[in-house]
């Protein structure tokens, strides 16, 4: 790019000025007579009108997405004008949170780990569509489309959600042993990330009734309760997402809800005839050209690959899980789910493993 145009995108996507806003469009240009004057503002008349999609748009890990955008003018400009864009995504509550990218004309930068992975769709006049490839678990949110012409800014804000599953997770030395950056981090092992509220809300609606208290993504502790009862906020209350609110980080101490999403891969089941210790089971994994598989893998094939077997295996954590799709005798519960056997320190099961496609 050239200095002067790279220069501009970077103030682009720093700046926080946002002009006056009166309805009109005013119409900036550079003065071509190199005779020195100073650029002018022409006043024409005419709003700009930024929308994206109202409900939200839904993807999953792995997967191509576009975060649809278009501008016009009202009244109608005419052709197309050489606008800037810029694409911010934002925390639920609508602040700032980071740079995705800036783009003029055909020339764009993506910024942080969008690099790579976002570029505006432009299949017609006043479109500002985002892009992202190889969507992760961590783009779902909220993102902000800004048009930019002259000194008019106007913008709107679209929702991409992961379709996923949200579990709760506890380390193998017990309950409430994680401090907020613990818990973000075991989820990072599981192959998930904290989860937000609105995937906590999700699954709630779901289905999902929880007891204990774990941390979400944006600090607060919370746990989504169906059947009220008397350890989990008392029968009087109603169903619903009971909060602690937000905690300290560093000294308090609860679980973690993770979510993850669809895979990429495949989760599958080995055994022998006499079973496998745990770092026997890691061998079996590798020697099938495979890897022992995370927990929120399991919970993704279980939710998303029907994933239904009543033998139980190791997982990467050293937790002994299965998954029942068809609840039936000799399997647990009459309700679906992953059970769990916990971390047995001494035993011989089967392994699930995980192989990328």
């Amino acid at each position: 790019l050239p200095l002067l145009l790279k220069a501009t995108l970077l103030h682009l996507a720093s700046g926080s000025y946002r002009p006056f806003y009166n309805g009109f469009y005013y119409n900036h240009i550079m003065n071509d007579n190199s005779d020195g004057q100073d650029k002018v503002d022409y006043f024409n008349g005419a709003k700009l009108v930024v929308e994206t999609s109202k409900d939200p748009v839904y993807s999953y890990n792995g997967a191509n997405v576009t975060l649809p955008c278009h501008y016009r003018y009202e009244p109608d400009m005419g052709p197309k004008r050489k606008i800037r864009i810029k694409w911010s995504k934002l925390r639920d509550d609508y602040t700032k949170e980071q740079d995705v990218m800036v783009a003029i004309g055909k020339t764009y930068v993506a910024f942080g780990d969008f690099k790579g992975r976002a570029h505006i769709h432009q299949a017609s006049w006043h479109e500002a569509s985002l892009v992202i490839s190889d969507v992760r678990l961590k783009d779902d949110g909220k993102y902000r489309c800004e048009v930019i012409d002259g000194l008019e800014d106007e913008s709107d804000v679209v929702d991409l959600r992961l379709q996923g599953i949200v579990f709760p997770y506890q380390p193998p030395r017990g309950q409430y042993r994680l401090n907020f950056h613990e818990a973000e981090q075991v989820c990072q092992d599981q192959g998930a990330i904290l989860a937000n509220f609105n995937q906590l809300f999700q699954a709630w609606s779901e289905g999902l009734d929880w007891c204990n208290a774990g941390w979400l993504a944006d600090g607060t502790v919370q746990y989504p309760i169906r059947l009220p009862r008397k350890p989990c906020g008392g029968v009087h209350l109603a169903p619903g997402i009971r909060s602690y609110g937000p905690r300290h980080r560093h000294l308090h101490r609860f679980d973690a809800f993770c979510f993850s999403s669809a895979l990429k891969g495949e989760v599958f089941y080995l055994d022998r005839l006499a079973g496998m210790t745990l770092e026997e089971a890691k061998q079996s994994c590798q020697d099938a050209g495979a890897e022992i598989a995370r927990v929120g893998q399991l919970y993704s094939a279980w939710k998303f690959l029907g994933l239904d077997r009543c033998n139980a295996g190791w997982l990467a954590d050293g937790s002994v899980r299965y998954p029942i799709v068809t609840p039936r005798a000799n399997c647990g519960p009459t309700e679906p789910g992953v059970r769990s056997f916990g971390f047995p320190s001494k035993g011989r099961f089967g392994v699930f493993c995980y192989k990328e496609r």
